[in-house]
């Protein structure tokens, strides 16, 4: 009787595990942050249809919106931002440069706030965030599959160790 019971439950285990398999293989995997390199001349120098924290259009409300964030920043965090639309298949993304000496005074919890909530903004408009310093460094991201209801999403925090070098919590 006790071999009977095990048996049923091995086999009780393996048939969930091979009816739930399939479903977790199709949910929707969440975009890695884009690998294309951070363009600090645009900074400087927009083309087409680049937004940056400098633009300002008199006739309507620049998207993303990202100035409200920057103005309510008492401690100066967000410097600047590059924002890419929609473009050749690929998705919006604004590149958010922060104040290096401000960033790294952050706890993780502050850091991760930070972002979560500029993506949060940027998200509402289409758009992922990538987080980097001057040196191009690349310090979070937050990333969305945008063709999910309900969105999914993902926060990535790089920490900085003593020596400089970046790891992904």
């Amino acid at each position: 009787m006790r071999q009977l019971a095990l048996i049923l439950g091995t086999c009780l285990t393996t048939i969930s595990c091979l009816i739930t398999q399939p479903l977790l293989a199709e949910s929707p995997s969440i975009p890695s942050p884009s690998d294309a390199p951070l363009e600090l001349d645009l900074l400087t120098n927009p083309r087409g249809s680049i937004i940056t924290a400098n633009i300002i259009d008199q006739g309507k409300l620049s998207v993303p919106s990202l100035w409200w964030i920057k103005e309510i920043s008492e401690n100066k965090l967000l410097d600047n931002w590059i924002a890419y639309p929609f473009k050749n298949q690929q998705t919006a993304r604004v590149d958010v440069i922060v104040n290096q000496q401000i960033w790294s005074l952050l706890d993780y919890l502050e850091r991760y706030d930070f972002v979560n909530n500029l993506g949060d903004i940027a998200r509402s408009y289409g758009y992922n965030i990538r987080v980097f310093n001057y040196q191009k460094e690349s310090l979070a991201s937050y990333t969305c599959n945008f063709d999910t209801n309900p969105l999914s999403c993902k926060i990535k925090i790089n920490s900085q160790n003593n020596f400089g070098l970046g790891n992904s919590l």
